[in-house]
């Protein structure tokens, strides 16, 4: 029998863990296949892995890996790819925003369609915010137009695998890392379910818009060096527009004989050109700590107690 792996990063989610398994459970009574579920507690400052333990114990179905701290939901992400055993894998979210009723159809239609990926995404924002609405479809509009991926607009990290397209997956070995562009960029034959949003079952998302525009600050960097490209441009259009402004000052200076003067307008220029190239540093900057990382090769996680 062929047997699903289930990984489910988790951070603070002690009430939802429960109420995830029984659903889960109930879906499972309806599909022809065997799973497993990997919890992965990304350093937890509540009983998350006290509820995971508990169910493992109740369940030798039920596996876990905890880290010694937080790293991430990327990082919790590749250590489910690295542990799982089953012939297809799906990344969940505890909160149930990941509607598991769509396995069933994932599944299906991997199997009998012979796709290498099936994935979710969203086609209503209820329950957001405008502005995080606005955000999120001006990310995905701007990536889409400036990076070599094509990521659809609404795309969650829920999606059916198979081992070739996760094997694929593990061989980028990239710390700072963008999973929605990296499975765009391995590529694999993908179909598309649409859902409506769904609100969390319990608790607060962690994920704040200061984390957000960080997470996309993050993708963009990692799938387009067109920022590079407009810092030097930025760097050809100010050098042009200072040469053109020269000239017109020793025209106006030797023809007309108008003094050189203008204390409020030099200032203007010097913050204006000061602030293109704190900009053009800045986007150089983003660049350079990403090699920095890489560089130094530290884990991406570190396990403090597991159960695979």
């Amino acid at each position: 029998m062929e047997m699903i792996s289930i990984i489910v990063p988790c951070f603070n989610e002690q009430e939802n863990i429960n109420i995830f398994y029984e659903y889960l459970i109930k879906i499972f009574k309806n599909m022809d296949c065997d799973f497993e579920i990997i919890f992965v507690d990304d350093g937890s400052q509540d009983k998350t892995l006290d509820e995971i333990k508990k169910l493992s114990n109740y369940n030798n179905k039920i596996k876990y890996i905890s880290f010694s701290r937080n790293f991430g939901k990327e990082s919790a992400i590749f250590a489910g790819f690295e542990k799982y055993k089953g012939d297809y894998v799906t990344i969940m979210d505890a909160d149930l925003q990941d509607p598991p009723e769509l396995l069933i159809d994932m599944y299906h239609t991997i199997r009998n369609e012979l796709y290498d990926c099936v994935a979710a995404r969203r086609i209503t924002r209820t329950n957001e915010s405008k502005l995080r609405s606005f955000l999120s479809k001006k990310f995905y509009s701007i990536i889409n137009k400036i990076s070599e991926v094509e990521i659809a607009d609404g795309a969650r990290d829920y999606r059916l695998m198979t081992r070739k397209m996760v094997n694929a997956i593990l061989s980028m070995k990239e710390c700072t890392r963008f999973s929605k562009g990296i499975f765009s960029w391995v590529g694999f034959h993908t179909k598309w379910l649409s859902y409506k949003n769904i609100t969390r079952t319990n608790g607060k998302t962690s994920w704040s818009l200061i984390k957000l525009f960080s997470y996309a600050i993050n993708g963009i960097t990692s799938f387009s060096d067109l920022p590079l490209s407009i810092s030097s441009l930025l760097g050809i259009l100010m050098c042009l527009i200072s040469f053109i402004m020269i000239c017109i000052i020793i025209f106006k200076t030797l023809i007309f004989g108008d003094p050189t003067s203008g204390y409020p307008s030099l200032i203007c220029t010097i913050v204006f050109i000061g602030g293109i190239q704190l900009f053009c540093i800045g986007i150089l900057g983003q660049y350079l700590s990403k090699v920095y990382i890489e560089v130094k090769k530290r884990p991406m996680y570190i396990i403090k107690e597991e159960k695979i």
